[in-house]
């Protein structure tokens, strides 16, 4: 079986509002799978029937190719954007409480506790009440009761949020490793610069309906446009710009060179880069040449906008 899981045509109503509307995805094995899709998408009430807070009115879930059910919890780690502890709970007792809902014998969580608190250095936590803890500080324990029971799969909804930039470090490295140990990650954020850095796949869903899917880098070369940033030094800027309009689309452009040179946007429609590079070199010496890439956000924007 090469998915981790596999959603097929799921519906879910809530009286006249449909939040899914036959949405079907597949999450590879050993993938980090970027659920993306503005507020009110569909996102969440899809995490919540993989986690079987829901169920769907129709369709069905398989997880590691068996239909989803109840025994399917210790194998799943989820962690809410809405964290849930209990405030008057100690953080060692209701960890360890935690733990043995997904499964792990007392001793084994012990263990693995132990452990995962040497390695945050958080070993004075244990006595403390949740409600003594700032909100990093509490994000950081629920992210360790999520990974603790080492899941098939880890959920996470939008799991910086809260954190510093020396903690949301820490945290993104974790799940780095646990995805380099087998652990298939989907990760739900509006956060488009961290799915650029750590997502292989990605599922774009907009108004309860799944517009894209696939490998993020088959993705941007769906929505690339032919389109260079190109710079140059030349005397002859004019003329340059006559020959270069008579054939493509052409604007001016933000990148950044440190030379001092023309900076251009070119479109170039069915012709190719090396017609551009031709007329180009003609007119003086080329400081920068390079197709412009479609950014996941760019990405996102564009299907969204148009929908």
């Amino acid at each position: 079986m090469s998915n981790i899981l596999e959603v097929q045509n799921v519906v879910k109503q809530y009286g006249d509002y449909r939040a899914l509307n036959n949405v079907s995805l597949q999450v590879p094995k050993g993938s980090i799978y970027g659920l993306l899709g503005p507020n009110g998408a569909g996102k969440t009430s899809l995490i919540r029937i993989i986690n079987q807070i829901t169920m769907p009115d129709s369709g069905k879930v398989l997880l590691d190719g068996e239909l989803l059910n109840p025994n399917h919890v210790q194998f799943i780690g989820y962690l809410p954007e809405e964290r849930g502890l209990y405030k008057t709970m100690k953080v060692g007792e209701q960890c360890l409480y935690l733990a043995q809902l997904k499964g792990m014998s007392k001793e084994e969580a012990q263990k693995q506790l132990k452990y995962w608190f040497e390695k945050f250095g958080i070993q004075d936590w244990w006595n403390k009440k949740i409600q003594e803890l700032s909100k990093g500080m509490a994000q950081k324990v629920q992210f360790l009761v999520t990974i603790l029971h080492e899941p098939k799969l880890l959920i996470l909804d939008e799991p910086f949020s809260g954190f510093d930039p020396v903690n949301a470090n820490l945290i993104k490295d974790e799940i780095i490793e646990l995805n380099k140990k087998g652990t298939s990650v989907i990760f739900s954020t509006h956060r488009m610069e961290s799915v650029e850095e750590m997502c292989d796949h990605i599922a774009l869903i907009h108004k309860s309906n799944k517009l894209i899917e696939g490998k993020l880098s088959d993705v941007k070369r769906d929505f690339r446009s032919n389109t260079f940033q190109v710079g140059i030094l030349t005397d002859d800027v004019e003329r340059l710009m006559f020959q270069l309009t008579q054939k493509f689309t052409v604007g001016q452009t933000n990148f950044k060179s440190l030379n001092d040179d023309l900076k251009l946007e070119v479109q170039l429609g069915d012709s190719n880069s090396n017609e551009l590079l031709s007329i180009l070199t003609s007119f003086g010496q080329v400081t920068h040449f390079v197709e412009k890439i479609p950014s996941v956000n760019d990405i996102f924007i564009q299907t969204v906008s148009q929908k």
